[in-house]
Parts: structure tokens; sequence; C-alpha cells
């Protein structure tokens, strides 16, 4: 049963010496990938990657793999996952694999284990630039090259973890990895795009790709009577039931006839539409429905559900799950936040324009989301004047009017734009040095060319470096100084919220969230799991106080090192200002408290965003130390 797991595993590698062992920490002592890895990462400076207590089990959606540690690109802890790839980690019977030191020579770990036999590491060298430009190029070429290489090794179908160029240049890339069936790699791929680990895996441990795969079989809980009647007893439905009825956003909606991410999304936007650089922000609420109802309703929208929803193009991460959230176009994969930043951000509404932006980005390995908001920051530069082409290398200045946008001719016209901006940045000695981020480069720039350059970068700031594109709704809660952002470790509703109660918000949201990724379960199963799973580690582990009191200190600890750093572009602030006007003058909020805030933006508008800024900081800490008040 799997009441007798009472230790976490983690193979620890160090590939500077080749050296590996596996160590054994106590369940109680620590309870997953989030808050062993907290510990791991500020002891080793390790990349952690590992799977929750329940992977391999019953229930749907808890088989996400966990990446942990210090992050190239945030400059505090980070936690980024993966769906679907746990599940073939597990069959190597550890919990967390834990890399540390950087290689010789850039090099692929090739992990394996046989049934009971001992895990088998190697490290084998490789030339990255020689795999980047083979084959289907980028990631999926580090995907192919490891398969080719390797996969005769295993028993069943492999798993491979990839980094592209984005890796080297920037400090912002991500890592992917694609389910591989029947010896083939799939186009479905996840990632673990948020906080820059790819560009960890690659530039300080001296990994370019991990594959793994095995056979061990370990006693994962697989009682169906037994979940059926925990939510029989919670919620008068069988677990299947439950989770279909969960999953419907991610599957398909009747509601708005369309499904997944992207789909509900971009349906139910409306005057809440972000594009063109956030300055839409600035439009009335008559242009922004112009936008939504003729750019994306009646294009990107319709062409999206033509082609995918109506055709059923849709696939699972690599788990059986009845979300099937992967909507494809044949070898494109459309989720909201990168076809939204890659998109109506950049001035793209068009799928042609959009998958070839989008999967640019992808073969490079970028975190889509950030590339998404620095390439429409640089566009709108570019139409502003502020910068030339020819300063960052390409040779046009993108459309970013509504008035006679042409959604095919235009899209396209931006999207050449931004593929030229993504050759640039991947380049040796490029005039677009991501380097040490684009928040630095961004001040390099500014100090060139004067501040406005850095008021129309949309980011968070944390510590002296750090930054991220925020997720892509237009709430003050996503430029929120939490001590980990660019996930949804914050509220991102569209309701106003006094800020000191949306810093709470964000508390609350944090804990749920960090429980998710504690227990490797997928966030779109949240309907569900954030309500049952303390009741489940209480009937399989015995220790539903010992689980939420290891939260509440983790979150602790997180939010010890909370750097975040005010907003230092003016653009920040108008996005929130705005916000603020159009819940009273659109959305009819009558709250003194919101006109009370509004009033002081009118008076101040910088000295009325620091006490906001503030007050939100002030909510969250009320919530996150270890013994609240």
């Amino acid at each position: 049963m799997i009441q007798q797991i009472t230790q976490i595993k983690v193979l620890t590698v160090d590939a500077k010496t080749s050296f590996y062992k596996v160590n054994r920490f106590k369940v109680g002592d620590f309870f997953g990938p989030v808050d062993l890895g907290i510990h791991l990462a500020h002891k080793h400076n390790s990349l952690n990657i590992g799977v929750g207590l329940l992977a391999g089990s019953i229930f749907p959606g808890s088989n996400r793999l966990i990446f942990s540690g210090i992050s190239p690109s945030w400059h505090g802890y980070f936690i980024s996952s993966m769906g679907g790839a746990g599940l073939v980690f597990d069959n190597l019977g550890i919990n967390m694999l834990s890399i540390k030191g950087k290689a010789q020579t850039p090099s692929i770990l090739y992990l394996n284990r046989s049934h009971g036999e001992e895990i088998e590491v190697e490290l084998h060298p490789i030339t990255p630039t020689d795999i980047w430009e083979s084959g289907r190029k980028g990631v999926y070429a580090v995907m192919e090259y490891a398969i080719n290489h390797f996969a005769d090794r295993y028993e069943n179908d492999p798993r491979v973890l990839a980094v592209g160029p984005a890796a080297l240049h920037t400090d912002f890339a991500g890592i992917a990895s694609a389910p591989i069936k029947k010896g083939e790699l799939t186009f479905v791929d996840t990632w673990a795009g948020r906080g820059g680990f790819g560009t960890k895996l690659f530039k300080e441990h001296g990994i370019i790709g991990v594959i793994y795969g095995g056979t061990y079989i370990d006693e994962d809980f697989r009682d169906r009577s037994v979940a059926d009647a925990w939510f029989q007893d919670k919620y008068q439905k069988k677990l299947a039931a439950k989770d279909m009825e969960a999953t419907t956003k991610y599957r398909f909606d009747p509601k708005f006839d369309t499904g997944g991410t992207f789909g509900v999304n971009f349906a139910t936007l409306e005057d809440r539409i972000i594009a063109f650089n956030y300055r839409s922000i600035f439009m009335t609420r008559e242009q922004r429905l112009y936008i939504h109802k003729n750019f994306v309703v009646n294009h990107y929208l319709k062409q999206f559900n033509e082609e995918t929803i109506k055709t059923k193009q849709q696939k699972t991460c690599g788990e059986p799950c009845s979300a099937v959230c992967k909507k494809m176009n044949g070898k494109y994969k459309k989720d909201y936040e990168p076809y939204q930043t890659m998109g109506p951000l950049c001035g793209v509404f068009d799928q042609r324009a959009a998958e070839a932006l989008n999967h640019l980005a992808d073969t490079l390995g970028f975190d889509a989301i950030s590339v998404g908001g620095v390439i429409a920051w640089l566009m709108e530069c570019l139409v502003e004047g502020l910068i030339t082409p020819e300063e960052l290398g390409v040779t046009d200045i993108p459309n970013f009017t509504i008035e006679n946008f042409r959604v095919v001719e235009d899209s396209w016209h931006n999207a050449n734009i931004g593929l030229a901006l993504l050759v640039q940045m991947v380049k040796p000695n490029s005039p677009i040095n991501l380097s040490q981020g684009a928040r630095k480069f961004a001040r390099h720039l500014a100090r060139k060319k004067g501040k406005k350059v850095l008021d129309l970068f949309v980011y968070n700031a944390f510590a002296r470096q750090g930054w991220i594109v925020p997720n892509q709704y237009w709430s003050p809660g996503v430029l929120s100084p939490m001590p980990i952002m660019g996930k949804y470790y914050m509220n991102y509703g569209k309701e106003f919220l006094p800020p000191r109660e949306l810093g709470r918000e964000n508390a609350k949201r944090m804990l749920k969230e960090l429980m998710m990724d504690n227990l490797g379960i997928c966030r779109f199963h949240r309907a569900w799991a954030e309500d049952i799973m303390p009741d489940v580690m209480d009937s399989l582990f015995c220790c539903r106080k010992e689980f939420l009191e290891s939260l509440e200190l983790t979150a602790s600890r997180t939010n010890s090192r909370n750097s975040s750093i005010f907003w230092e572009s003016e653009r920040n602030i108008d996005f929130v200002f705005r916000f603020l006007l159009k819940k009273r003058d659109e959305d009819g909020c009558d709250s003194p408290e919101l006109q009370k805030w509004i009033d002081a933006f009118e008076k101040d508008k910088n000295a009325a965003a620091l006490d906001y800024w503030y007050e939100i900081h002030k909510g969250a800490h009320e919530l996150l130390r270890e013994f609240p008040a």
C-alpha cells in the first residue's frame, strides 16, 4: 500500500564530477518537490526536478514534473511545472533529481532504471550548436538526438527534457518536452517555461537535455473504489464525474462553443482585451470591443474553432486525463498566454502569423510569455521612434494602429518583425543583448535613449536584476509584489479589491498553488484537488495537520526572501490606474474605496502607485508568516 512510503528519494547528480547518490528524506519533514526543493536550492544552488507523492496514482493530473531552484531570470526561489512528464519519471523509482555542479563539457544526462536494478547515470558530451541546427532544430532537435542515441536502451518509451539556443544567449530559456509514442516524438510539446530554468540547466549545469525512463514499479495508490468513496462523501459524485465537471473549460465548454485556455479566454475577454503592448488600456471601451469582435472573435478565434475545436484536434500532455487540454492544429499547440503575448500583444491576430512566431520562439527554447512581452515592448519602441530598426537589427516598423488595420496582412507584417527580433536575440554579439535579462537591457537602453524606453516595458521586478513578464490578464494582481510572480501565485480576478485585501487574497492563492505544486497536481484540476487533497493526505499518510503546517512554513520561507521592487515602468502604473478607472466608469463599481484610490492617482499618480503597491505588500505579509497574527 502507498501508506508504506515514508521517504522521499532524491537522486543527486554532481555534473562536474559525474558522482551521484540517492539521498533519502523523511515524509513529514518534507512532503514534495517544492518544500524539499527550497531546502536543496539554498543549500546547493541545485536545479531540482521531481514529482509529488501521488505520481502514478489514480488521481487525474497527478503527474506533473516540478522544477525548482534559484531562477536566473527572477533571481529568487522559483517553481515551474510541466504537464505529464512525471508519469515516465515515476518509473525511475525516485521522487526527485537534484543537479548540482557544472559538466566539464556540454552534455546530455542519461537516466535509466531497469526493474529493481540501480539507476544508470551517464553524461554524454555533445556540441550544442551542431544539435540545435539539425533535424527539427532547437529544442526538438535535442529530443530527436537523445531518442536516436539512447531510446533503444529502454524497454518502454522514455521522455526527454530539452533546451534551445535561448539557454545560451538569454536568462529566460524554458525547458521543453514532448511525449514519445512507439519511439516517435509527438508534436504535443509541454513546457516548464517560466523562471528561466532552461538557462539554469545549460549555463549553470552544462546540460542541454535529460533523457529518462525505466520499468521500476512501486506501490502507487490505484484503489478506485476508495477514491470514489471519498468523492461521493464530499461531492456526491464519483472521482471521474467530478473531474469531468471541473475540467469543462479545458476540454469543451458548450456555453462558449469552444474549449481550452485559448478558446474560452479569448471568447470571454471582450473589453478586457490586451493588445499592442498594452496600449489598449488607454483606448475607449468601444475601441477595445471593436478589437475583440473584429480581430479576435471574427478571425483569430474563428480560425481556432474551425481548425482545432470542430475537428477535435486535442491531446493530453502525456498522462491519461479527461481534460485533453492540448489543443492542436497539426504540429502547433494553442495555449492562451503564448498566443496572447505573441498574438494580440504584438499586434498579431491571425493564426498563421501567430503560429510562425510562436513556433520559432518554442524552437529556440524561450519562455514564451516573457519573450512575447519583450517583443511587444521593442515593437512599441520602434513605433514611437525611440529606437530605429537598424539599432535592433530589423528592417521595418510595426503597425500598432487599429484604424484600417488589415487583420491578415498587418498581422503578418508585425509577426515578421517579431521573427526578426527573435533571430537577433540568439545571435552572438547581437544588438539585443539579453544575457543578463530584458530588465537590465531596458535600463541600458533607457540610459542612452531616455526613460520612456523603460516606461513602455511591462514587467515585474525582483531584487537588482530579476524580472518576469506578467500573466496576461488585466488585473492589478498580476503586478503584485509577491515572492514568486509570472505564475498564478496571486489573485488575477477582474473584480476590484482594495489593495490590502488583494494582498491577502494573493497570499491565500499562493498557499493553494503551493499545495498543488508540492503534490505535483495540475492546476486544471484545482476545483476539486485544492479542497480534497488535505483529506487524502490524512487518509494515506495520517498527516493532514503536518502537511498544512509545512505549506505555511514553505510559504513563509519563500516570502521571507521577497525582494520585489516597486514598479519601475510608468506603463505598470498606468496598467493599474486604468484598471481602476475601468471599474468605475465602465463596470459601474461604486465602491468608496475605489473612488478614494482614483482620487489619489489623479492627484499624484506616482505617489498613489507607491502607496497602492505597499498596501498589496502589507496584505500579503499579514498572512505569509509562519505564525500569522
